[in-house]
Formats: C-alpha cells, sequence, structure tokens
C-alpha cells in the first residue's frame, strides 16, 4: 500500500492545475481502493461551505454541489475532524439526501478530514454500493493518504490555484502571511522580479576546458567582490558600522581560501563552473542550516546569497529591471542585499521574499534603512505584477487589491508611525526610569561588531552579549591568539568606562566551524557550548588569555560561559579562567583585576542548581530563546512545530519567576540577553517579575526605553502577578494588550504581535 500511497500523491503534486491534480486524486484512489466511488470537498476561504471539487462515481459534475458545514455527513466530518465509517449511510442522522448527485446508490461511507496543521481543508470520501463496513486497513489507508495530501493542498491554497478554482472574484481584497522582518507600514504597487538567477536550479553539467572555467569563476570573483565593496561605500553615510560589516563578511567570505580551494577542486574535476558553485554552496549553507543558535543558523541565507551573486557575474544575466518611475513594493523570491543597494531609497517602499528568514543579513539591512520587510509569504506574485498592496511590516501581513477604508485607515497608521519614530528617541541618552523612579539597565547585543558612533551608544548601559564565535566562523582556521587579542580589545575600547559581557566560544553540534565539521543526530543536545570547549582546553586557554590581555587597560570585561548544565563544568571551567590570568600574569608588567565571571542560565536544570551557583559566579544572565526551546521541547526553527513556540507561554514566565527571585536571595547580579528583553510585550513582563537589567538588539533599544518610561513599576508588577495565574499564552497575551490600549503603547505591538 505504500507504494500506492506514493504514486497517488506524487501524480497529485505533479498535475499541472488542481483541477487535474483532484480528478487524478479521485480516480487513482477508486482504482487502489477498489471502490465504486470517489470524491473530495475543499472547504471555502470562510471555513463556512464545502464544495465538491472532484468526484469518480457521482452523478453530479465538480463545482455544482455546495454543503454548509452543518450539513450532511460531509459537512459532520469537517465539523468533528473524524473519520466517519458507515455501512448504511442513509440511515445516519446526519445523512442529506441530494436528488442531483445520484447518491442513493450507494451504501457504504467512509470520509477522513484532510487537516494541515490543525486547518481543515477539506474531506475525501469513498462509497460502495455493497452494504458493509469499510475494514481498519482501508480507513488508515485513506487517514494516511489524506495526511500527504494535506501538505499537498496547502501549497497549493498558499499558491492561490485553490481560491481561484473556487471562483473568488479577481476584484477581491486578498491578504496573506509571512514573517515581520522589518517593521513600518507602506502603500505602493509590487513589483515582482523573477529573473535572478538561482542556484538550486543548476544541472550537474561538466567542461571541456577547466582552465577557461577556472578563468570565468575568477573574473566572477572579482566582480562580485567590487560589486560588495561598491554596495558598502553606498551606505557608508546611512549605516553604523555593525550593519555595514555585513558586506565586510561577503568580501571575507569571497576571499576565503577554503572556499576558493572548494570551487577549483570541483572544476578540476570536470565540473562546470556553475555546478561547482552549487555543490560548494550547498555544503557551506548545510554547516550554518544546522546551527541552533538563529543568528548563526541564518547565515546559511547569506552563503546562498553570496552564491547567487557569483552567478550572476557567471552568467552576467538577470539584471533587475524594475520600473522607477514610481515607489514600488519589490517581491523577490530570495531578497539579497545586492538588491538592496541596486534600488534608490526613495523608490523602494517596502520589500516581500518569498523565502527567507527574520534574521538574514537582507532583513537586518532592510531594519537599519528603515524599510519595511516580510519573508516567507506564500502567494504566487505573477498574478499580482503592478498591483496595489499594502505592507505591515508589524504584523507580517501583506493586502493586495486593499478596499479605501483599509488605505485610509493604514494612511494614518502611517502618519502615527512618523510621530512615534520621532518621539521614542528623545531623551535617548538619559537614564532608563519608569514613571515612579525605578532604573533599568539596557545593554546591547552585539553581534559582526561594534560601533561608538551611532547615536543609540549614548543611551546604553554597555554590552550585555558579545557573541565571540563570530570571528571563529569567518576564519578557515582557528584565529591566533593575537587576532582574538585585537579583536575583543577595539568592542572593549567601544564602551569606556561601560560593562561589555563576552560570551565564551559558543561552537559545537550546533553550530560546527567550517574547518571542524560535528555531525551529530541531535545538535541541540549535544556538544556545543561550554561542553565543547571544556573537551578543547588549547582552544579555551588562548581564547580566555586573549580576553584578559584585551581587558587590561580598559578593567569592563566581563566574562560569560554558555550551556552550563551543571556544577561540575562550571568549577572547570573556573579553573581554567585563573590559569588563563596566571599565564597572562605571568607575561605582563602591568597588573589586572580579574574579570567578573558569570554564566548563561539556558538549560532548565539549572534553575534547580541556582543556590549552589551563588559563590561560583559574579552574575547571570538568562537566554530565553534556549530556555523556551528547552522547557517546552520545541525547535522553533521547525515550521511543523513553531506556532508551539511561546515567549508567553505560563511555563516560561513562572521559571523566569524562579531565576530572578533565586538570583535575589543570593544577591546574585542576574540579566536577561534573550529576545525577550527587546520584545514590547516582553520587556515589561520580565520588569514585573523583578529584573532590573535587560540587554537587546541595536534596533530595540529606543522603543524599549520609551515604554518603559511611560509606566510605573508598581502598576506592572501588579499586571504581572495577575497574568502568572493565566493557563496559556494567548490570555497572558490578550491581557497585555489591553495594558498596552490603556497606557496608549498600542502602536508598538499592533495586530500582530
Amino acid at each position: 500500500m505504500l507504494t500506492q500511497l506514493r504514486d497517488i500523491v506524487d501524480h497529485v503534486a505533479k498535475a499541472e492545475s488542481l483541477d487535474d491534480a483532484l480528478a487524478l486524486l479521485v480516480k487513482n484512489t477508486r482504482h487502489s481502493m477498489h471502490t465504486e466511488c470517489c470524491s473530495v470537498y475543499l472547504m471555502s476561504n470562510d471555513n463556512l461551505r464545502l464544495e465538491l471539487m472532484a468526484t469518480d462515481g457521482l452523478k453530479a459534475k465538480p463545482k455544482t454541489v455546495s454543503l454548509g458545514i452543518d450539513e450532511g455527513l460531509v459537512g459532520l466530518v469537517a465539523r468533528t475532524c473524524e473519520p466517519l465509517n458507515l455501512a448504511n449511510a442513509s440511515v445516519h442522522p446526519s445523512y442529506k439526501y441530494i436528488p442531483s448527485i445520484a447518491e442513493y446508490k450507494f451504501n457504504s461511507f467512509l470520509a477522513t478530514p484532510i487537516i494541515y496543521r490543525r486547518q481543515n481543508l477539506g474531506v475525501l470520501v469513498v462509497q460502495q454500493k455493497e452494504k458493509r463496513q469499510f475494514t481498519e486497513i482501508e480507513e488508515s489507508f485513506l487517514v494516511t493518504l489524506s495526511a500527504q495530501l494535506a501538505v499537498v493542498l496547502a501549497h497549493a491554497k498558499a499558491q492561490e490555484s485553490w481560491s481561484t478554482q473556487l471562483q473568488t472574484s479577481s476584484t477581491q481584497q486578498k491578504q496573506f502571511k509571512g514573517i515581520s522582518a522589518s517593521n513600518g507600514v507602506a502603500i505602493a504597487p509590487l513589483w515582482f522580479d523573477d529573473a535572478q538567477p538561482k542556484v538550486e536550479a543548476i544541472l550537474p553539467s561538466s567542461c571541456l576546458d577547466i582552465e577557461q572555467e577556472q578563468d570565468r569563476l575568477g573574473i566572477a570573483v572579482e566582480l562580485a567582490l567590487k560589486d560588495f565593496r561598491r554596495a558598502r561605500k553606498r551606505f557608508e553615510q546611512e549605516l553604523n558600522t555593525e550593519t555595514l560589516a555585513i558586506f565586510d563578511l561577503f568580501t571575507h567570505l569571497l576571499n576565503d581560501p577554503m572556499l576558493k580551494g572548494a570551487l577549483k577542486k570541483q572544476i578540476n574535476q570536470g565540473d562546470s563552473a556553475e555546478w561547482a558553485l552549487r555543490q560548494v554552496i550547498e555544503s557551506y549553507a548545510g554547516r550554518f542550516e544546522r546551527m541552533s543558535d538563529s543568528y548563526l543558523s541564518e547565515r546559511a541565507n547569506d552563503v546562498r546569497e553570496l552564491g547567487q551573486r557569483l552567478l550572476y557575474f557567471l552568467n552576467n544575466e538577470g539584471k533587475l529591471d524594475i520600473d522607477l518611475s514610481h515607489p514600488v513594493i519589490l517581491v523577490t523570491t530570495q531578497l539579497t542585499a545586492s538588491m538592496l543597494a541596486s534600488i534608490p531609497k526613495d523608490k523602494l517602499k517596502a520589500v516581500i521574499s518569498l523565502e527567507g528568514a527574520a534574521n538574514s543579513h537582507a532583513a537586518i539591512l532592510s531594519r537599519a534603512l528603515g524599510i519595511p520587510a516580510i519573508m516567507g509569504v506564500e502567494f504566487n506574485p505573477t498574478h499580482y505584477h503592478k498591483e496595489l498592496a499594502i505592507v505591515d511590516g508589524y504584523s507580517g501581513s501583506l493586502y493586495i487589491k486593499p478596499t479605501e477604508a483599509l488605505i485610509l485607515e493604514y494612511v494614518e497608521l502611517q502618519n502615527e508611525e512618523a510621530a512615534l519614530s520621532e518621539l521614542i528617541t528623545q531623551d535617548l541618552d538619559k537614564p532608563t526610569l519608569t514613571q515612579d523612579g525605578h532604573r533599568m539597565k539596557i545593554h546591547l547585543n552585539a553581534g559582526l561588531s561594534a560601533d561608538s558612533s551611532i547615536a543609540v551608544n549614548q543611551g546604553v548601559d554597555g554590552v550585555g552579549l558579545y557573541r565571540t564565535e563570530i570571528p571563529f566562523l569567518l576564519h578557515q582556521r582557528f584565529p591566533s591568539e593575537e587576532e582574538q587579542y585585537l579583536q575583543y580589545k577595539s568592542i572593549l575600547e567601544t564602551y569606556p568606562q561601560k560593562p561589555v559581557v563576552m560570551r565564551t566560544l559558543d561552537i559545537g553540534g550546533d553550530k560546527p566551524l567550517p574547518y571542524l565539521p560535528i555531525e551529530e543526530d541531535n545538535p541541540f543536545l549535544g556538544w556545543r557550548g561550554i561542553r565543547f570547549t571544556l573537551d578543547h582546553p588549547d582552544i579555551f586557554l588562548l581564547q580566555l588569555k586573549a580576553m584578559v590581555k584585551a581587558n587590561i587597560g580598559n578593567e569592563n570585561l566581563s566574562i560569560m560561559l554558555p550551556m552550563i548544565s551543571g556544577i561540575p563544568e562550571l568549577k572547570q571551567a573556573r579553573i581554567l579562567i585563573n590559569q588563563a590570568c596566571e599565564e597572562v600574569l605571568s607575561e605582563s608588567n602591568d597588573h589586572f583585576s580579574k574579570p567578573r565571571i558569570g554564566m548563561m542560565v539556558e538549560v532548565p536544570s539549572m534553575l534547580y542548581l541556582l543556590p549552589r551557583v551563588a559563590g561560583l559566579v559574579d552574575f547571570i544572565s538568562v537566554g530565553t530563546n534556549d530556555l523556551t526551546q528547552y522547557l517546552l521541547a520545541v525547535d522553533r526553527n521547525n515550521s511543523r512545530v513553531s506556532h508551539v513556540y511561546e515567549s508567553y507561554h505560563p511555563a516560561v514566565l513562572l521559571a523566569l519567576k524562579q531565576i530572578v527571585d533565586t538570583a535575589n536571595q543570593y544577591n546574585l547580579p542576574v540579566s536577561v540577553c534573550g529576545e525577550l528583553a527587546g520584545d514590547p510585550i516582553g520587556c515589561l513582563l520580565l520588569m514585573g517579575l523583578g529584573y532590573q537589567s535587560l540587554s537587546m538588539n541595536t534596533s530595540n533599544v529606543a522603543k524599549i526605553k520609551y515604554i518603559i518610561r511611560q509606566v510605573t513599576l508598581a502598576e506592572v508588577k501588579h499586571r504581572v502577578n495577575i497574568l502568572l495565574h493565566h493557563d496559556d499564552a494567548e490570555k497572558i497575551l490578550a491581557d497585555m494588550i489591553l495594558f498596552f490600549e490603556k497606557k496608549e503603547l498600542s502602536g508598538f505591538i499592533r495586530a500582530g504581535k
């Protein structure tokens, strides 16, 4: 039966239209199950009706029969979301006789719902004249088939072959949902660019002249290098150094001897430059994708972008051809930094990427430029080229052919947004005080670099998280002690008199280095963080010595240990830190203070060991991203279960409450460096729980400082104490939205937050 299932699904997936797909479905299913009738009903967009879309056995023609969700046996299956197996259908209370389809001759009835991620897409039915109940094997076959078909039909619905077949009006307003990558609102015509070459479309091919292919590749690399340098120069006056470092990363990768060597090796084996490019890029991107840290895993998109640019220059085709006589909303399969650089900012209202993630470099660049962006939108852009649309970068919503009323609503939102942007930058450099005088400390999470020239630095209390693994990932070998020393020294000097927390090397099974591949079945629970560095004291000591040396004369370094799951790890790390300090002291004539030592609280086991940690560390910092992931047993990067990843889950809030209460009891300074700290609702939840120090990305600093200044600590604590008794995240979110509305702060969360 497995072969029959696979054949049916394959035929359906390969069909040119939804009509053809459903016709094949009912025909092949009827044949495979040896039944006399098979039909499929699809749910209307309003989830109120089921329409007969294909049948092999009924007298009716497709799209001529429609049932309400509360009508007949088909409606019953759709409502209950359960299979229904009857030997004599006509005697069932929910049976509905429809003369036009000549269903009276069929007695046996078996139907299963077609469900995709809790959404009922329709009902699949088989029928026979003989009065008999279908066997368990037959029922299991139909249930399995429906589950597999759900994925195919969900894709069809997203691509609109569904709604088109169901004859929805072509003039009707359409709404689609994506992932918010850059806040803001835009109203303009859509412009779909599908001319860019795609690495994944390259097929295996060989070459006749290896030397000529090597020359083609060399020229493409040089042209790409010039292109990235040109893009960087264009944005020099608009962006801070950390954002500009995106283009430096591309330049670094292009100059990487390992990458060049891998490409040349493939060509020397007889592959064409294009086929060599695809193989190497997919290999590099795969390493990043296996990393659990969302920031680092999404670097896979940047590697692919690099491949796209090299392919472009290999073929010198696919130039962005846009009518810029008026501003547009750019729609593309995969947004790249180069695309953003090629369009004048005043002509680019927003960007929509059918693929991609909220932390890709293109998304980061969009945020830095203030361009609304949404990623991962599933729709067919060819249907709407040049159509008027609204992009809501707050909720990730896309509205095509919007009504006049909706346009007016979003024009008003744009006006509010402009006023809000000006408002939050006022008093940016002043301390963050609530209305009842409580001081909150705001720190930065730093990635590629840090920059003393950006205005937001004047308003932060230091760096709460600096990811030291970035230099390791960008090298083709382990960086030397001197290279690390210079990198760390520049960061520490950027923030004089302010604390800088550097997290020790956080790589391993989930974040393998290009020059140290690690293959594990479950990297999220594997050889990573402190587990890796303790197993490699040579690498760990080198990094620790570079940090300690960089701190001489600055005296603002704190060292933070990641992925601690037990006391022995902490004690072993402390021994190595002391050893590094002693070695630096013996090599240097300068006296220095030992850095403060802290640890990340991201593994649930540490919730119960915090009282024993107090004498071993000087501070703790909560990594809410991993803590939430481990508490809820959900991989937030897995689209099948990402909806279960709930930052406001009551268990998460109770865990955070336990951490801060224990830390306060033992006089242990505590902060939060996960994404929750930079979230408008999250920052108030944390403040109400008792946290006084939050670390976040640069883009969130101004709004978080403003929000905190509009409330009193007393009212936030009162609100959070009530929320801790709620049983689900939706109720917590709803109550917080009401609170934001009451404080006239709803503009910071919008509808989709």
